[in-house]
């Protein structure tokens, strides 16, 4: 079950420079930065009350958000909702007809599993899935 928006994300050409506009923006510095190895990917994450902002730079030129930024340029990437059970709620949405981007969750930035449904199923905003790993 969808619990709520976990995270809004943006794609940055330069993030250094982009977590110096979002901090002047939000009055906020990020709360945390990480590497991705796997989606070759640099996090910032900015909260403001309950609402997090994630902005994506690619380390790669193969990665998806250099793919996303060479097709749009920068600006919102995708929608990350919350879940309390990913591999029930991929099984859900599956069987309502939605495409997942993977067949299995995988480890995202900010300790979560992640999984993606393709934007051609969901009025071409690329939904993300998350669940919190509890360690």
């Amino acid at each position: 079950m969808l619990t709520n928006v976990e995270h809004i994300g943006i794609a940055v050409r330069d993030i250094a420079t982009s977590n110096e506009l979002f901090t002047r923006l939000l009055n906020v510095a990020p709360y945390k930065s990480e590497t991705v190895e796997s989606e070759n990917v640099t996090t910032s994450f900015f909260r403001v009350n309950q609402t997090k902002i994630e902005l994506l730079e690619a380390t790669s030129p193969d990665s998806p958000i250099a793919k996303f930024l060479e097709k749009k340029g920068e600006g919102i990437h995708h929608l990350a909702f919350e879940v309390d059970d990913i591999h029930a709620e991929m099984e859900r949405l599956k069987k309502e007809g939605f495409i997942l981007l993977n067949e299995t969750p995988k480890r995202g930035a900010d300790n979560k599993l992640v999984c993606f449904l393709h934007p051609k199923g969901t009025n071409g905003v690329l939904v993300e899935l998350c669940q919190e790993i509890k360690e």
